[in-house]
């Protein structure tokens, strides 16, 4: 692809509202459409076009981008009646960045392939901070045409763009992060309330361990937060228990054992039972404290 195109963006939350902008000040025309037409209010107004429906977006766009909550969200906006798979015309893009299950992304690009349509799954990582500083790290799977039509936009969004294989590889290289990120943030919650316990100045702390082996973007990110007491999302308690519960259906389809996972999930389904679930993932330091 070249030049200027019309990118539809589905999903205009938390991380949604920054990349859709970063588009518009390269230069794209966004067309935007979320289920709150209030939470892309601010978008609007500076200069997006707002559609209705998906199928609206579909309609009237060259790429689409979607970044919504679940894998039932992604599996009726790509492939129900009024989805966008129904609507798009042929030789249009669809970029699938919410975290959804490997086995859809497959579907999608399956279904995409035989209407001449061009799928590709990217999941990020870099919360609300690499979404609005445009460092995200996009994790892909799908063609390596596709991939090389879409980079471009791509790393309008984010600094470490990979194609890591067919589709569902982003979606499984996902799966990696946030198994990663899992038993991380047991670790760092436990090490600031061990600073705390111990008397310790847990600020003075980071600036020792953050910057050796123990060193971690939670670490340095989100460990500021538990010690403010903000335990606002950058990325929701609701969508990580998400994501673990995906990676743990994957992980027993390879027969594999994930005990850190498993705790994980453990300590923030508490945290969702106790009326926490739309907190950020750094909450789980109360559950410590």
């Amino acid at each position: 692809m070249t030049g200027k195109q019309t990118v539809g963006f589905i999903g205009t939350g938390v991380m949604g509202k920054s990349m859709a902008s970063h588009l518009m000040k390269a230069g794209h025309e966004v067309h935007v459409y979320t289920r709150t037409k209030e939470k892309a209010v601010e978008l609007i107004e500076s200069g997006a076009v707002w559609c209705e429906t998906p199928k609206e977006v579909a309609q009237t766009s060259d790429v689409i981008i979607t970044m919504v909550g679940y894998p039932s969200d992604v599996e009726e906006i790509y492939l129900g009646e009024n989805g966008l798979l129904a609507h798009a015309k042929k030789g249009t893009y669809f970029i699938d960045m919410t975290t959804s299950k490997p086995s859809l992304a497959v579907r999608i690009h399956e279904k995409a392939n035989e209407q001449g349509m061009f799928s590709l799954d990217a999941p990020v990582s870099g919360g609300d901070v690499g979404a609005r500083e445009a460092t995200l790290t996009i994790m892909v799977g799908g063609d390596e045409n596709a991939f090389q039509a879409c980079k471009p936009i791509l790393e309008l969004l984010g600094s470490n763009v990979i194609l890591q294989g067919d589709a569902g590889a982003g979606q499984h290289t996902k799966m990696c992060n946030q198994i990663a990120i899992a038993s991380n943030m047991m670790g760092v919650s436990e090490a600031i309330v061990y600073a705390e316990k111990a008397g310790l100045n847990p600020e003075v702390v980071l600036q020792s361990i953050s910057s050796g082996a123990a060193g971690s973007w939670s670490l340095s990110n989100l460990a500021p937060r538990m010690i403010k007491g903000d335990l606002e999302p950058g990325f929701y308690i609701k969508h990580f228990i998400k994501d673990m519960g995906i990676a743990l259906e994957e992980a027993e389809a390879m027969n594999m054992d994930v005990p850190g996972l498993q705790q994980a999930k453990k300590l923030y389904d508490s945290l969702a039972a106790q009326g926490k679930a739309d907190k950020g993932t750094q909450a789980l330091y109360e559950l410590y404290k």
